[in-house]
């Protein structure tokens, strides 16, 4: 991609996941802006911006992963920094909107946090957001200023249109639940495939096996779709019904690589083959796994990035993915 103009776009990376941000930073043609962030001992922030970004557009990158807190109140220290120091435009560039799940209050007396975290933003003086398979869609309408909704969906599904093994007449799309049917049924259209629904009733990540699966996977090469893994409970155990219900093999794939306490170990010993995921969330070594494949979302994110900054559509981001071999 060609370099823009010198002194009018700059790109920040926080500490969340620096790797990324070089590969986003590289994708849109540019050196990432230089900074300092320093944690004092009491968890205290300092972040100093080291060079003049008067009257430039920033773009600032950091996921609001593990430590979720401190990633955040890192992000709206930044943002506070570049609306001090004169920055023309603040955009914020999150591949990992943390307390996503936390969209609506489905108790008494319960915040909707993910309302909270948009309204501190924008108070902060965000002039835009740039995010990637958002929890749920509505979080863009938590916020009043330009929300560019991004989506993996491509980029998941490559590896199983290269994998020479999976013949598309054998595939089968599976949502490990029933509020992931449209992620599941979006995933199909692009595979050319059918879906089918592990009946698991719960509304929390627990251990129960589910009875059922609503669908035809007798056979089948199985590809469990979410958003998020996090306990790796729920995709661990859907998977096992998959096979108890006759699948050949199952594979999972899903954006957001949370990997809470022992996830890792449960993908190891469960009975999936292969799990497809972004580099939206860092992975520590400790939370690596063989059968992890990691596609980068650095090259969207980087295309995004300039065409937001050219005043360019991102909606070219998403056209269909090719016809599988042999449609």
């Amino acid at each position: 991609m060609e370099n823009v103009e010198a002194g009018n776009m700059k790109v920040f990376a926080l500490n969340s996941n620096r790797p990324l941000a070089e590969k986003i930073a590289k994708a849109a043609g540019v050196e990432l802006g230089k900074a300092t962030i320093n944690h004092f001992s009491d968890g205290e922030i300092q972040i100093s911006i080291d060079e003049s970004i008067r009257g430039d557009e920033l773009f600032l990158i950091q996921s609001v992963s593990d430590p979720v807190n401190t990633n955040l109140m890192e992000l709206l220290i930044m943002v506070d920094a570049a609306r001090r120091a004169s920055a023309a435009k603040i955009n914020v560039v999150i591949p990992y909107y943390g307390y996503s799940r936390a969209d609506r209050k489905a108790r008494a007396r319960e915040p909707i946090t993910a309302k909270l975290i948009a309204s501190l933003m924008q108070m902060d003086g965000v002039d835009r957001v740039i995010a990637l398979d958002l929890h749920a869609a509505q979080l863009q309408g938590f916020f009043d200023i330009p929300v560019d909704h991004l989506q993996s969906d491509q980029l998941l599904i490559s590896y199983f249109e290269k994998n020479p093994d999976l013949a598309n007449e054998d595939i089968v799309v599976v949502a490990p639940d029933h509020a992931g049917v449209s992620r599941a049924r979006r995933l199909a259209e692009l595979l050319r495939a059918p879906i089918a629904i592990v009946d698991n009733r719960s509304d929390t990540e627990n251990a129960a096996q589910p009875e059922a699966v609503i669908g035809d996977v007798r056979g089948k090469h199985a590809i469990l779709v979410d958003d998020i893994i996090d306990t790796a409970i729920r995709i661990t155990v859907s998977a096992e019904a998959l096979k108890n219900a006759g699948a050949a093999d199952v594979y999972a794939c899903a954006t957001h690589a949370v990997l809470s306490g022992d996830a890792t170990q449960r993908i190891n010993d469960s009975v999936l083959k292969r799990v497809v995921i972004t580099d939206s969330i860092q992975l520590p070594e400790d939370k690596r796994s063989d059968k992890f494949v990691i596609e980068s979302v650095g090259e969207l994110f980087g295309n995004a990035i300039d065409l937001i900054y050219h005043d360019q559509p991102v909606d070219k981001l998403f056209g269909r993915a090719p016809h599988r071999q042999g449609q």
